[in-house]
């Protein structure tokens, strides 16, 4: 593989997160891995087994105890609290099980708001990138209406614009489809193989569900912290 696509995106140099209670707990251990450009990897195991607590380091939202976690050649490691924070905001989407929105903003204000934080776009450019995104996902036509007015399905799929606001290389997802019926969640998955298949979004998500497990091109199993498997899919 060549090119684009055999881009690293992420790497982790055996990433460990151990809470200091009076007898440690270690969450994740040694965790290696890299994900190239357009991967779409899942992330599945026992409850348990630390596949959030893997997440939360991968997304930056947690440091580990121990290793790097390497995004597009960033050591992330060596950056401030600040720097972090735009760092994330400006190469990373995540997308969690409860879409998060805000009741009291409108579909379109909800999903500019990461990109008028980052303040790359005028205002202008802002709304039209999300009313794009909107329409991307078949949405569009709800832009002015506020989250309780949208099912379950419409909400994920609004989360899903949101998190692509700013054209992150990396899309983070814990349970994307765990709050949502099989149609809505063969939709979500569609998105996600499509993003990855079409638009070269490198995307790592952890679930219980099987399907979307099995759409992924690659599965990290995790047992007890540990990778216990990394490859094809295979059903318990």
């Amino acid at each position: 593989m060549t090119g684009e696509a055999s881009r690293v995106v992420l790497e982790t140099e055996n990433v460990t997160r151990v809470l200091p209670l009076t007898v440690p707990v270690t969450l994740v251990h040694g965790i290696t891995f890299s994900v190239t450009a357009g991967e779409f990897v899942s992330i599945t195991g026992p409850s348990g087994s630390g596949k959030s607590s893997l997440l939360y380091l991968l997304g930056l939202l947690d440091a580990p105890t121990e290793g790097r976690v390497i995004v597009e050649g960033q050591d992330t490691s060596l950056l401030d609290r600040d720097a972090l924070a735009q760092f994330r905001l400006a190469h990373l989407g995540f997308v969690f099980q409860f879409h998060f929105l805000l009741p009291e903003f409108t579909i379109l204000d909800n999903v500019t708001i990461p990109i008028k934080r980052l303040g790359a776009l005028s205002e202008r450019d802002a709304r039209d990138r999300g009313m794009q995104l909107l329409e991307d996902l078949e949405i569009g036509d709800q832009a002015l209406k506020h989250p309780d007015q949208l099912s379950g399905g419409q909400r994920q799929r609004v989360a899903i614009a949101r998190a692509l606001g700013n054209a992150p290389t990396l899309i983070l997802a814990d349970e994307p489809t765990g709050n949502l019926d099989t149609k809505n969640s063969d939709i979500v998955c569609d998105i996600f193989v499509r993003l990855a298949k079409e638009q070269g979004t490198t995307i790592i998500a952890v679930t219980h569900d099987v399907e979307f497990a099995e759409a992924a091109d690659r599965n990290v199993h995790l047992v007890d912290g540990a990778i216990a498997r990394d490859g094809p899919y295979q059903r318990p």
